[in-house]
């Protein structure tokens, strides 16, 4: 994590003189970058064996062992009913909630990509053999695969086995996806073997997800589950080279995310209303800009780009920019938990400088942590690996 004085430096290189401009983060340099960080994180992932939610038992999921069980972070036993429904206490995680499979979910979503990235900066086939053998027992391998659905996730013990809202579970293979897209485009050594069958799986769920009951409801929620709903839907049809479906999420991100959830000055109301306001906002945001990146036709057109009522996503970096940079400065609640654990490395001040030429916010991007090791940070932490979402822009 970086520190408080690096953080404040960084800080003040955002409120002071620009470094240079964002069009000088040159492909070599950008690789430079990214080669030292992610190169002492990949090769110790050449020896982590594959593990899925089947060698997790999950005790009280309804289904069986192909099928992703987790449990509401923020539902508590209710003292006046012991052992009856739990109750909410928002923004508080329970740490006695069921989270093997989410767990197993974030580590494969931090390996692969990572593995990926390695090959794709080394050429060094380890790396894409690692995370085709990652691919492989997700989502081709009988005796190990998930079934593409998230029908029991984020469970309330003694009020439903599963919610539409467990679908943001799923945010953590947005950037497998990313990979699995780089390991196809590039040939990668192994992956013809499996890639209909990896793919398969993503249109099974990509299917499930557009389609049942549950996916519909998470499309319609207007924070950042609806973000997170659609970035998975752009980046599983990226993958599978679904024009249709990314010309729906494009129309649906300009037409009717940004204008309910950024307001005129760039603040995100939906989120500030949380007990976590400042986590929650920055992590909408980092989903948001990823899904403008992605949707865009050229270079992050649609960060720049205004929706009716004159807000745009660069406007939510604009208002979240100098709170990254100095998180004292935050006016608004301090969030219940985690306040002090972020900013991190969010893709937000990347894509957002590539778009619009900010040298002040990719300064501010390079100086904080690519890294974070808190359980809590990662999990809202789902864009990790530029390189997967640059490289056809470089």
């Amino acid at each position: 994590m970086i520190d408080r004085r690096s953080l404040l430096a960084a800080g003040a290189a955002f409120l002071a003189t620009p470094l240079r401009a964002a069009e000088t983060l040159a492909i070599a340099e950008f690789r430079a970058i990214e080669r030292a960080r992610v190169l002492p994180r990949a090769v110790p992932l050449l020896r982590q064996k594959p593990r899925t939610i089947t060698a997790i038992p999950a005790p009280r999921s309804p289904a069986g062992p192909h099928d992703y069980y987790s449990e509401g972070d923020y539902w508590w036993p209710d003292p006046a009913r012991p052992g009856g429904p739990y109750v909410r206490r928002d923004g508080l995680s329970n740490p006695d909630k069921f989270d093997g499979h989410r767990d197993a979910l974030i580590a494969f979503g931090v390996a692969v990509p990572t593995l990926t990235s390695a090959w794709a900066l080394t050429g060094d086939r380890r790396f894409a053999a690692a995370a085709i053998r990652h691919l492989e027992a997700w989502f081709v391998t009988p005796e190990t695969r998930m079934n593409p659905n998230l029908a029991h996730a984020q469970a309330i013990i003694g009020v439903n086995s599963g919610r539409a809202i467990g679908i943001i579970d799923t945010l953590q293979i947005v950037e497998v996806a990313r990979a699995a897209e780089m390991l196809a485009r590039r040939d990668a050594p192994g992956y013809r073997r499996i890639r209909s069958r990896v793919e398969a799986w993503f249109a099974a769920y990509l299917d499930w997800l557009t389609g049942s009951p549950a996916g519909r409801e998470e499309r319609d929620q207007k924070n950042n589950h609806g973000t997170c709903w659609l970035l998975q839907v752009a980046a599983f049809a990226s993958l599978l080279g679904r024009a249709d479906l990314l010309a729906a999420m494009r129309t649906r991100l300009m037409k009717t995310i940004v204008p309910a959830q950024i307001a005129a000055d760039g603040r995100q109301p939906l989120e500030l209303a949380r007990t976590k306001p400042f986590a929650y906002s920055l992590f909408n945001l980092d989903v948001l800009a990823a899904s403008a990146w992605l949707l865009s036709h050229s270079r992050g057109e649609l960060i720049v780009q205004p929706t009716a009522s004159g807000a745009s996503i660069a406007d939510a970096i604009a208002f979240m920019a100098p709170f990254i940079a100095d998180r004292t400065r935050w006016p608004f609640a301090r969030d219940v938990e985690h306040f002090d654990d972020f900013p991190v490395r969010h893709p937000s001040l990347l894509f957002g400088a590539l778009a619009q030429d900010r040298a002040e916010w990719l300064a501010l991007w390079r100086a904080l942590d690519a890294d974070p090791t808190v359980a809590e940070v990662v999990r809202n932490y789902p864009v990790r690996q530029p390189l997967l979402w640059m490289d056809q822009t470089l």
